[in-house]
């Protein structure tokens, strides 16, 4: 995770504020579920939805989701996990989808194998998010003019491309941030190398429903 300025920083550039609902895809160890969660307080709503796609590594992400909003003070938190495409038909209207370091994934046979393109993503996610509501993307930087090329190897992706394929879906770029760019990153190297790891350049998507 980020230090405490970055994670503010990061909640505001989202525009989660108290009262919001909120769908956390692909949450991990649950980390933006638990943040997004105390910002929107009980009067909002937190989705943590695991694609159906991992649902099945050993670390048992929806059991690990479940307990998560068993915790106390998480009653505003609902762990869901369907398809990926089939995001929708498990949560509810949303203000804000959150991808964090996820969306180059779309590209790869892992999140491929059931059918899943990342244009039928971007299209469920436009189905589900609110008019003016916020579809917000972090993720990897891969090198400029790459494409999709290095999503498979190196788990990067150009920004390039990730603006090009949600606008396809009728979002509207918003905003977007340099707050996590790394200039030292020559972006050759897997993203788990232990030589870049976690410092990886990284940039930050807010697109809006119009």
């Amino acid at each position: 995770m980020y230090d405490q300025s970055k994670l503010s920083e990061l909640i505001r550039f989202a525009r989660v504020d108290a009262g919001s609902t909120v769908i956390d895809v692909y949450p991990g160890d649950g980390d933006w579920t638990r943040l997004f969660s105390d910002v929107v307080g009980p009067g909002g709503r937190v989705y943590s939805f695991v694609p159906a796609e991992v649902a099945d590594f050993k670390n048992d992400p929806v059991g690990r989701m479940r307990t998560l909003a068993k915790e106390p003070g998480r009653e505003n938190v609902e762990a869901v996990s369907a398809d990926l495409v089939a995001m929708p038909e498990v949560t509810q209207p949303a203000d804000v989808l959150w991808l964090h370091l996820f969306y180059h994934d779309l590209h790869t046979a892992l999140i491929q194998k059931k059918g899943a393109t990342a244009a039928d993503f971007n299209r469920a996610v436009y189905e589900r998010l609110k008019p003016g509501g916020s579809y917000v993307i972090v993720d990897h930087a891969a090198a400029a003019g790459s494409g999709t090329s290095d999503t498979q190897a190196l788990h990067r992706i150009d920004p390039a491309s990730v603006r090009e394929e949600v606008e396809a879906a009728g979002f509207v770029l918003d905003a977007k941030s340099t707050m996590l760019a790394n200039k030292d990153d020559a972006h050759s190297i897997k993203v788990f190398d232990p030589s870049i790891k976690g410092e990886t350049d990284r940039f930050a998507y807010r697109f809006v429903k119009p």
